[in-house]
């Protein structure tokens, strides 16, 4: 039973989480104190007491969902559970994916997301873009869309999260028109989302620039499980190629079904969300409806509990 750890992304976050598995597990607390070190700021009391507009900003939200992966990734650890097999995460949460996997150091992934979303909140001056996701249509659906309602500017399809489910970025006059459009097509929502930049779309081009000058300095290494990319749905050990897909990744779309799709066509049977949260367990069990593959998350003392005892671990 191969065991897959998936790692959230920005959309997760929320203010107080974690609260539930601090209070029992000191090294949460621990680890958010070892990245506050590399921040200069208090990330734990920030999570823990906002304001919310302040955890959504993504310069804060990529170090605290990165942080927030490790933490319950380094519980996971001590209470017992075993090394994942395959190892991937949604946007963001493929640089927890690569410190999970031994690629790329813990706090040079604090200081390299950090870096990231500074880079992506500067690119698109405030309240020139916004993100938004589709429920209810298909992806050409969606795409088509997108194509229409852009009337020389910029929207597009940006994360294909599950069957059905979509996100859309860009300016912001041509995403309220796709949003009205899909509604019109008969999508069941079309909602903004709590984040502050258009993530993924071709207005990110800037901050790809800027992040790829920055990651060639950052030491990455093979990673130690096999490593699959959401930028192409494919496994990856070669730490150029990762480097460079970390690049694209930016401005270009989360390919989440496909990504997951391809991990249990490897052999993965366990897909266990490893951080705040439990926004991929869901789109997790629309992708993967067999009742052999296994999707949880692990986010509070309960849910590690349940893995573990799945896992003959005992609790």
């Amino acid at each position: 039973m191969a065991l897959a750890l998936v790692f959230p992304g920005q959309g997760s976050q929320s203010t107080g989480m974690l609260a539930a598995l601090a209070a029992v597990e000191p090294v949460v607390r621990h680890t958010f104190d070892e990245a506050s070190g590399v921040l200069g700021y208090d990330l734990w009391d920030l999570v823990q007491t906002g304001p919310e507009e302040r955890l959504s900003a993504t310069e804060v939200t990529q170090p605290a969902m990165l942080v927030g992966g490790v933490a319950v990734l380094r519980v996971w650890r001590e209470r017992g559970g075993p090394e994942p097999a395959f190892v991937c995460g949604h946007s963001l949460g493929e640089f927890t994916a690569l410190v999970c996997a031994g690629a790329l150091e813990f706090r040079a992934a604090v200081e390299l997301v950090r870096f990231r979303g500074r880079a992506m909140q500067e690119a698109v001056p405030a309240g020139v873009g916004t993100i938004a996701a589709v429920l209810g249509l298909d992806d050409g659906v969606v795409e088509a869309v997108c194509a229409e309602a852009a009337q020389g500017a910029v929207v597009e399809a940006v994360n294909y999260n599950s069957p059905a489910q979509v996100v859309i970025a860009g300016e912001r006059a041509a995403v309220e028109r796709a949003l009205a459009a899909a509604k019109a097509r008969g999508a069941k929502r079309a909602v903004h989302l709590p984040m502050s930049v258009p993530s993924h779309s071709s207005l990110m081009r800037p901050a790809a620039v800027r992040f790829a000058e920055r990651v060639a300095g950052v030491t990455l290494v093979a990673p130690q499980s096999r490593y699959f990319s959401v930028a192409d749905a494919r496994e990856h050990a070669d730490p150029a190629e990762i480097r460079a897909l970390l690049v694209r990744l930016i401005a270009g779309p989360v390919r989440w079904t496909d990504t997951v799709r391809a991990l249990v066509a490897s052999g993965a049977t366990r897909l266990y969300e490893c951080g705040p949260g439990k926004v991929l367990t869901g789109l997790n069990r629309r992708i993967e409806r067999r009742p052999e593959i296994d999707c949880r998350a692990l986010e509070s003392p309960a849910d590690l509990d349940g893995a573990l005892a799945a896992l003959g671990k005992g609790g």
